[in-house]
């Protein structure tokens, strides 16, 4: 009965992984019995951390809404896209994210900007950062709706408490002022505060031309162009199917791979069989416990066996 009790106090305090561990260590007394106290009570703590960590992870990931489920170990490093695989797995560590810098990607359609700025924040998720993905054009709906039904300030306030917000498709289409300045003060809430990823299809040097009015466009991009750190991706369109690998050619006949050993430079050569009509071909010696006979002038070919097809077998069963 006391035991009873004791494994549900913990259900109780919401200590799910210790009673887990303490549920498998009394059913397993054989695997636990010889350990001392503290080091069964250290397993019980190592679990309860284990899936408290697991949790906040699955909710982190969750709340982020990112666009693609990406990691950083499923980037491809291998099509030229102009990606430095140290860069990025120092990115991946999330030092930006605790030094409140940004990150600005920038390429064609179908470069992969989506992807990784989606797997950088991921493994800042892992880090035990908060994250949150947003299309641009939606995010910028938003304030309008808010200021509509009285909430002005709530969203502005949710997003400056995220530590990685990730912006995509910046300047995909021309900003109105009021959607100029509402964007500035999503970025001034967050400068130095937080880090932020913007993406793009145009060039980091041209995003002050498409950002609106020029004075708003002058205080969004003074805050995040010159401390940020630039990721500009080139190439094709990660979309388009990779072409299929080719076959590797057959060999030319003169190809030395093919060129018997006798036949390669430095190698003995076997002396050539007489031929002529003062040299007729030499009859084949066949052990008389085979029933096999030769082919006789005249007689059609045939072979040994079914899967027997090489022309040189020219004896057949009797």
């Amino acid at each position: 009965m006391l035991i009873n009790q004791t494994v549900d106090k913990p259900h109780s305090l919401r200590l799910g992984g210790m009673a887990h561990a303490l549920a498998d260590q009394l059913e397993h007394p054989d695997r636990y019995g010889e350990l001392e106290f503290t080091a069964r009570l250290g397993l019980l703590v190592d679990r309860e951390s284990a899936e408290r960590d697991n949790r906040r992870l699955t909710r982190h990931l969750k709340t982020a809404r990112l666009r693609a489920p990406a990691c950083v170990e499923d980037i491809d490093f291998h099509r030229p896209r102009g990606l430095d695989r140290t860069q990025i797995l120092t990115l991946a560590q999330a030092g930006w994210v605790t030094e409140h810098r940004d990150l600005l990607i920038s390429g064609a359609t179908g470069s992969g900007k989506t992807f990784l700025a989606c797997a950088l924040a991921q493994a800042a998720i892992g880090r035990g950062r908060k994250a949150l993905y947003w299309r641009l054009p939606r995010l910028l709906d938003e304030p309008r709706l808010a200021h509509a039904d009285g909430r002005a300030g709530t969203p502005l306030a949710s997003w400056a408490r995220i530590d990685v917000l990730v912006l995509d498709d910046l300047g995909l289409r021309p900003l109105t002022t009021a959607q100029a300045a509402d964007l500035l003060e999503v970025i001034e809430d967050r400068h130095q505060r937080r880090s932020t990823i913007p993406t793009s299809q145009l060039p980091i040097n041209t995003w002050h031309d498409n950002l609106g009015e020029p004075t708003l466009a002058d205080a969004v991009c003074d805050r995040i162009i010159h401390t940020g750190i630039r990721i500009e991706l080139r190439g094709e369109s990660m979309r388009k199917p990779a072409p299929p690998t080719p076959r590797p050619a057959l060999s030319r006949p003169d190809d030395p791979r093919r060129i018997s050993l006798h036949a390669r430079p430095g190698a003995r050569a076997l002396p050539a069989a007489p031929t002529g009509p003062n040299h007729p071909p030499r009859p084949v010696a066949v052990p008389a416990h085979l029933p096999l006979t030769l082919r006789q002038p005249g007689q059609p070919r045939r072979f040994c066996s079914p899967r027997c097809r090489t022309a040189k077998h020219r004896r057949v069963r009797s």
